[in-house]
């Protein structure tokens, strides 16, 4: 079988098969996107360049049902979900259609001598984007529309599984007018992607995935001295101190757990709630899980699909069985049929087990008991990760605390699911090195010229 094919994981049948890209093809790829970027950067203006950006953004809107067909297709995503991460995708490539002057603008300088100076963006050259399968559209769309309308060129190696997606994003970046090598969609192996990383003509890399994956990555592109930017996993505490209404939070809690039927790297996966309502939490959190609706993603009644493979569901479901086995409680969940994994929530982990350090990528959830603010924060900082965090409580004095107290690079108090265009997304520790999305996307790939003129 082809390494890039369309399996169905709700049934495990293949639908499509695509060939792995030949070298010649991949150095074409790199020749188209070094000879367009010459003209793209220079002799572009940055105002057409942002006007064709745009016409990308209209183009995911007018092809929603099209597009949300194939990421269902592709990776089981639930109908709902598919259509609401390409109306994202179509915003977050408006957003920076939008905002072209203030990221392709001079910053000028307060300087202590005369005459002047500014910091005026340029663009670097070909990057190569690694995008995962979680989010087809949304990931390609953070990472591709602010380096094309700075003016840097993109070669993009989707995920195996996403063969079809990625080719309808290639599309619209040809049918929006995009001059050939901008934007160039390849079906590349580890291998090749490692030789793209190598060529002295492509200057960066951007990474959405796996340790594993952004470490292996990294390594190539610190030996090439390459800049890259990696955005990987998350293990986010989800902290509960007080609250007016449980039940909305209980809600919030469940729909932001199960998003991308739990396969998102910046959904709560350890919930964290003060003693005094521990308890009462557990039962409706639990209860909420366990009445959610799983199946087929075609079938809009369904909340949640099957995860996007079977070896994904192997994987939560390996990991779930060895809690248990190392002491977790069971409290709900924990059965696999095929690639869909039920709802889970364990309780009374501790930090000997391994499932205290890993992320759970599915609709599995650990919820711990605290006895205080402090606890919580430590509790919360108890992880390898640190990518996003939520924090719930009526005290804006204590919800103000426990952000600054947090090791991530996101705190969203008192809310879930709020992430929009214009909000930066990145982490630390081992969640990643840079920012998405946002103004400060835009910096990742740029040289920020120092330009100083004397009177």
């Amino acid at each position: 079988m082809s390494a890039y094919a369309v399996t169905n994981p709700s049934t495990g049948e293949v639908l499509a098969e695509y060939p792995t890209a030949s070298d010649a093809e991949i150095a074409a790829a790199v020749d188209a996107a070094e000879s367009a970027y010459r003209a793209w950067a220079r002799v572009t203006p940055a105002e057409e360049r942002a006007a064709i950006v745009r016409r990308v953004a209209e183009l995911h809107r007018e092809r929603l049902d099209e597009l949300a067909t194939l990421i269902v297709r592709e990776m089981g995503k639930p109908w709902a979900h598919a259509t609401g991460e390409v109306e994202f995708a179509a915003d977050i490539t408006e957003y920076y259609a939008d905002n072209w002057e203030k990221i392709t603008g001079d910053s000028p300088l307060d300087i202590l001598g005369e005459g002047t100076a500014v910091i005026r963006r340029a663009p670097i050259g070909p990057l190569l984007g690694i995008m995962p399968w979680n989010f087809p559209y949304y990931q390609v769309a953070r990472f591709a529309a602010p380096n094309i309308v700075v003016g840097n060129t993109i070669i993009l190696k989707h995920a195996p599984q996403c063969p079809e997606s990625s080719a309808a994003i290639a599309q619209m970046y040809k049918d929006a007018g995009f001059p050939e090598g901008v934007y160039v969609n390849v079906y590349a192996s580890n291998e090749q992607a490692a030789d793209i990383i190598a060529d002295p003509r492509v200057q960066g890399v951007s990474v959405t995935g796996s340790e594993r994956a952004g470490s292996a990555v990294a390594a190539l592109a610190g030996q090439h001295l390459k800049k890259v930017a990696l955005e990987l996993g998350g293990s986010d505490p989800f902290i509960l101190l007080s609250t007016d209404d449980l039940d909305a939070v209980v809600e919030q809690a469940v729909e932001a757990r199960l998003d991308n039927s739990g396969q998102s790297c910046n959904a709560p996966k350890r919930f964290i709630v003060i003693d005094s309502l521990y308890d009462e939490f557990l039962a409706k959190f639990t209860e909420a899980m366990v009445g959610t609706a799983m199946g087929d993603g075609f079938d809009e009644s369904n909340e949640i699909g099957p995860l996007s493979s079977l070896t994904a569901a192997e994987r939560l479901a390996g990991q779930v069985d060895r809690a248990v086995e190392q002491g977790a409680t069971l409290v709900t969940g924990g059965k696999r049929d095929g690639a869909f994994y039920q709802p889970t929530v364990l309780t009374d982990i501790t930090p000997e087990m391994d499932v205290y350090r890993e992320e759970l990528f599915g609709p599995a959830s650990s919820v711990y008991k605290v006895s205080s603010e402090e606890e919580a924060v430590e509790l919360a900082n108890a992880t390898p990760f640190g990518l996003g965090s939520y924090v719930y409580t009526t005290d804006p004095a204590q919800a103000d605390r426990v952000a600054e107290a947090i090791d991530a690079g996101m705190v969203y108090v008192n809310c879930v699911l709020a992430d929009s265009p214009e909000l930066p997304f990145g982490g630390v520790k081992r969640s990643g090195t840079s920012r998405e999305m946002g103004l400060l996307a835009a910096d990742e790939f740029v040289n920020k010229k120092l330009i100083r003129v004397a009177p």
